[in-house]
């Protein structure tokens, strides 16, 4: 899975010719973007097998759904309105596309890491035993939000640690070598190197529940204009989520699907949703979206962003872009809200689901 970002990433995306507005208003046609994550595999599913068609004509548009390779790409081709939706994580939700100005709504909360990322220490197995050392991890990602998680719960800080920008493409590779002594990264990645000789995994995204969440987001403006996306989007995802979790051999059959475009096969697949809080009942997903923890989650992700220069353009304040929740309550600049969460689709597709 490719989950990063980084302020360059950022800088870049706002260079991008945006296309403010372009969808909002009445329309039939929409675009929507994912990239490879086992929390996201279902939107190329959904594509494939048809079900996406089946509910968007139900709700008399049409929905395209692409797959982006590159997953900060997919990012800044939604914030430039290229797509009206992207899949994303909070934490990238917040820093680029509300970050750069575009009013986006988290219409599905799919799941949440539930131990897809670690840190991972080679030859020693307490996490406190990461001072000192260089930590290779890809600069600014949820990577980084782990790191920094799991170091204040050993009463340390980044100035406790030199961390080493890595590629995730190179990570299994540098976690071999001699002077690699620790690193931060997600799955598979991470199946791969706990594998390897003295590899110690001190600390997981089990360990902070709830925080890194990956969601399904849309321009906000586009969906007030055009309900019916949100209605597509959720009505298709559920349908998918019933029969992922069904023992069936259909069920069986569409993991298998997503498991080959995810290039691991079924045992793989279902070891990656292992780590994966999944809510496959949108009434989960409901109550989590409406629970008190996650203001504070955003809470923390947002002065993460802040501390680390990348909590939207030039901002002075952490406050300085404003989020909204579903009982109303705003976090940050109440007139500058360009994140928020409703779970009004996610709700009426529970209500919908037998």
């Amino acid at each position: 899975m490719l989950r990063k970002l980084a302020a360059i990433i950022l800088a870049a995306s706002l260079s991008l010719p945006m296309i403010s507005a372009a969808d909002a208003a009445p329309k039939k046609d929409f675009k929507i973007c994912w990239s490879i994550y086992v929390g996201w595999m279902p939107w190329g599913y959904l594509s494939d097998s048809g079900i996406m068609k089946k509910w968007a004509e139900k709700n008399g548009i049409n929905v395209e759904i692409t797959r982006i390779n590159d997953y900060v790409e997919s990012i800044n081709q939604y914030t430039a309105g290229g797509f009206d939706g992207c899949s994303m994580t909070n934490m990238d939700a917040l820093s680029i596309p509300a970050g750069g100005g575009v009013d986006t709504t988290a219409v599905i909360i799919g799941d949440f890491s539930n131990g897809n990322d670690a840190v991972i220490l080679k030859d020693k197995a307490a996490l406190a035993d990461i001072a000192g050392q260089k930590v290779n991890l890809v600069e600014l990602s949820v990577s980084h939000y782990l790191l920094a998680r799991a170091l204040d719960t050993v009463k340390l800080a980044e100035k406790d640690i030199t961390v080493v920008n890595t590629s995730d493409a190179d990570m299994v590779a540098a976690y071999g070598t001699s002077d690699v002594t620790s690193v931060v990264t997600w799955n598979p990645l991470v199946s791969e190197i706990v594998a390897m000789p003295g590899a110690h995994k001190v600390f997981d995204s089990s360990q902070i529940p709830g925080e890194i969440i990956d969601m399904m987001v849309v321009n906000t403006e586009t969906l007030k204009d055009n309900p019916a996306l949100g209605k597509a989007l959720a009505g298709a995802w559920y349908e998918a989520m019933d029969l992922m979790s069904s023992d069936t051999p259909e069920g069986k059959a569409a993991k298998e699907e997503m498991a080959k475009a995810s290039g691991t096969d079924l045992a793989g697949f279902d070891a990656q949703l292992a780590s994966t809080a999944m809510f496959f009942d949108p009434a989960k997903a409901v109550e989590f979206t409406n629970g008190t923890e996650l203001p504070k989650t955003m809470d923390l992700v947002r002065n993460f962003l802040f501390s680390h220069g990348i909590l939207g353009t030039n901002a002075t304040s952490v406050d300085v872009v404003g989020m909204s929740f579903p009982d109303g309550s705003t976090l940050g600049d109440a007139k500058n809200v360009k994140l928020r969460f409703d779970p009004a689709f996610m709700a009426e597709a529970a209500t919908a689901t037998p």
